[in-house]
């Protein structure tokens, strides 16, 4: 179904048992003990403001890493499990109430707090150094006033236990239809749907040997989110972790990254996940039942209080929820109630998220794989050995073939019930293909390995629903040229912007208006110097072309089909959706768009000929989650554009409030190439700088080598890190 997806020398009963610890001021005995426990901790700032952590256990390394994320931006870490606790609408009012509801119907925190009283021994000690990390942060800088959240729990962390940026799965279903189930459309408020297609995603590579000049894999990491949204880390401990990578803010593991034997790389899946049911529901003597198997079951009912800030005072809400045996009532269509049956949370999803970046080797990484427990993710994986792999998908639940489960099922009958789990064995993946590369940029797993990738007729339908795109097409088509791979050479072809869509778009438009000219229609004869700028680009974007602005604000008003990137069970993709519009689209269909481009331009600048690089601008004002932008102040020219049209560099811009230009605010964000030879070789680049601080050095210190796609190196080794300290210290100080 569619998604919408240090060291610490204290006795754990002391520190890591203790849940409560901060739920009031310590008193003095604690706070000493908390001291002499960070004094062990070691936090070491490298020249770009990087910290990396040391600790003797796990648990050590992941209370220094929660303290410098803290350090670094603790109001992300607070909105993210403001989100995940269903508490939005306390500090947003009720604009977001349903979207509260949603959470709360889809993420149960008493499970959560089940699941940490039932927690291995070694993850609950990591759960209580996160909490701890976080709240004597908040301890030592009593300055920093959360806008919620005073004290965190160690069974946060079980409430978001997949570090993707869409980790909620919905199956089909929207915001709006919870809303107007749940308030019988009578309720005025508001609410944010959650976005189906989000025009970017995520590029991954991984080279062979064969393909590389010093016989080393490399693993290129190009993850495509809103800008600032991980910061880049290592954590180290004497217990065998030593991971540097990407963490999304609050998280305690690496979610995208390497340690000294191989890396990882996720990119959004569309593998189904979530499935939808029709229930028939009954009501007998006043209470409701669903028919499941020729038998009325009692329909489980529960109420939810949500809070929400109205007018600078707390109200609030109570709603009566209902569930089958699939899962929450979430909508109603043609007359039935739809429930949702998902896997949006799991204990064994953070036991996998952490286990993985531990990995020594192939059958490691392959152990943690076997935990079936990812929802959300492909991973493209390499390693010192040599070894390539690619998984699409992880949880995957087996089911009838002969269903296309992008579709509301019956939900009255066993027939429609996931029976178990695939294999990993039986999902779709490539091991070393002999072509010596593998890629996926949100796109099918059948083109992962060119002509070596996995054949779509030995897979389920709901398996890999995933269609072709124009990143992917890009991307095969260089690593099916490239040969000497260096970390260089990657990195060039990662930041290739060819606009691969307009490859066909394009020649449609300009046989379009000549067709017209030979017909002496005169009504487009204004559009003659911008199609022959067109005709005549290489496609390529750059900050000086023209042609890139004509074409990208074209594209934005054609047919919204060709927007559309994520598809379900049986629908066209992209470039198939492309081909047919291009081959079919007549001359009402493309020019007047253009000459509305046209229009458009001169009205806001006095000319239609304006260089891409003049309105596609990167700014970064503040810390602030939700960022404001001004013409008038300083930004930079961007010279790649949205990952849509095919750019495999993404930088995904709109013109904002109050703007002339427009501005980036999601694409590449950190990117990272990595060698696994005799020693780990790497480069890295982050939008913006590491710090949510504007008073910061390292809050825009990477702006200009984001702009012009230069990497810094990786300081990987813990000598090399020492070497370009900026400032060493333990936790508090």
């Amino acid at each position: 179904m569619h998604k919408y997806k240090t060291y610490l020398k204290l006795s754990f009963v002391f520190l890591f048992a203790s849940s409560q610890l901060f739920a009031q001021k310590p008193n003095e005995k604690e706070i000493k003990k908390l001291e002499k426990a960070a004094k062990q901790v070691t936090i070491i700032r490298d020249n770009w403001g990087i910290p990396h952590i040391y600790g003797k256990t796990d648990a050590d390394a992941v209370f220094g890493l929660l303290y410098a994320q803290c350090e670094d931006d603790f109001a992300r870490i607070e909105m993210n499990y403001i989100e995940k606790l269903g508490r939005l609408s306390e500090i947003k009012g009720q604009s977001v109430l349903y979207n509260d509801l949603e959470i709360r119907l889809l993420i149960d925190e008493k499970e959560a707090q089940n699941d940490y009283e039932k927690a291995k021994p070694w993850l609950k000690k990591l759960l209580n150094a996160y909490a701890d990390g976080i709240n004597y942060y908040l301890y030592k800088n009593p300055a920093v006033k959360p806008t919620l959240l005073k004290h965190f729990e160690p069974w946060y962390p079980l409430l978001w236990t997949d570090g993707s940026i869409g980790a909620i799965s919905t199956g089909d279903l929207t915001t709006g239809e919870l809303k107007a189930f749940y308030s019988a459309n009578s309720d005025k408020v508001s609410y944010i749907e959650r976005k189906r297609d989000v025009q970017t995603g995520s590029n991954g590579f991984a080279l062979a040997p064969s393909k590389t000049a010093s016989g080393n894999s490399i693993l290129y990491i190009n993850p495509h989110t809103s800008f600032y949204f991980r910061p880049e880390v290592q954590i180290s401990s004497e217990e065998g972790l030593n991971t540097y990578g990407a963490v999304t803010w609050g998280q305690f593991f690496i979610y995208q990254g390497f340690n000294e034997n191989c890396g990882w790389m996720h990119t959004s899946s569309n593998v189904d996940v979530a499935d939808m049911y029709a229930e028939k529901i009954v009501t007998k003597n006043n209470k409701k039942f669903y028919e499941y198997d020729n038998q009325l079951v009692p329909i489980k009912e529960k109420s939810i209080t949500i809070k929400y800030l109205e007018n600078g005072k707390m109200e609030s809400k109570e709603f009566n929820t209902y569930a089958t045996n699939h899962g929450p009532i979430m909508a109603q269509r043609e007359g039935k109630w739809i429930s949702l049956k998902s896997y949006n949370r799991s204990m064994k999803s953070l036991e996998q998220s952490w286990i993985r970046t531990k990995s020594k080797n192939f059958e490691d990484y392959k152990q943690a794989m076997d935990l079936k427990a990812n929802t959300s993710n492909n991973t493209v994986y390499a390693d010192s050995k040599g070894n390539i792999a690619y998984w699409h998908g992880n949880f995957i639940p087996v089911r009838n073939k002969n269903i296309n489960w992008s579709k509301v099922v019956d939900g009255t009958t066993s027939a429609t019930e996931w029976k178990g789990l695939h294999e990993v064995s039986e999902t779709v993946h490539s091991y070393n293909p002999v072509n010596g590369w593998l890629q996926n940029c949100n796109s099918t797993p059948y083109s992962v390995a060119g002509d070596q990738s996995p054949k779509k007729e030995n897979y389920p339908p709901y398996m890999a629903p995933d269609g072709e795109n124009f990143r992917a097409m890009n991307a095969i088509r260089l690593l099916s040229e490239g040969e000497n791979y260096t970390l260089d050479k990657i990195i060039t072809d990662g930041y290739n912007t060819k606009l691969t869509a307009f490859e066909i778009l394009i020649p449609s438009l300009v046989s379009n208006f000549e067709k017209q000219i030979k017909t002496g229609n005169s009504q487009y004869k204004d559009l003659a110097e911008p199609i022959n700028i067109l005709k005549n680009w290489d496609y390529y974007s750059t900050e000086t072309s023209i042609a890139t602005t004509l074409a990208i604000e074209w594209g934005m008003k054609l047919n919204s089909v060709l927007q559309k990137l994520y598809i379900d069970q049986g629908e066209k993709d992209q470039i198939e959706n492309t081909k047919n519009f291009a081959l079919n689209a007549n001359a009402d269909q493309l020019l007047p768009q253009l000459q509305m481009v046209v229009n458009e331009l001169k009205t806001k600048f006095g000319s239609w000929q304006i260089p891409w690089g003049e309105i596609n601008r990167f700014q970064r004002l503040s810390g602030a989650i939700d960022l404001k932008y001004d013409d008038k102040l300083k930004s930079l020219p961007i010279g790649f554009g949205p990952a849509l049209w095919g750019s495999l560099p993404a930088f995904k811009s709109n013109y904002q409030e109050g703007t002339q230009r427009r501005y980036g605010y999601n694409g590449n964000s950190f990117v990272c190439a990595v060698e696994f030879g005799p020693k780990i070789i790497a480069k890295s680049l982050l939008a913006g700088g590491n710090s949510g601080n504007p008073k910061s050095k390292h809050f825009d210190d990477q702006s200009e080598m984001y702009q012009k796609g230069k990497f810094k190196d990786v300081y990987f080794y813990k000598e090399d890190v020492e070497k370009n300290a900026e400032r060493s210290y333990h936790p508090g100080e």
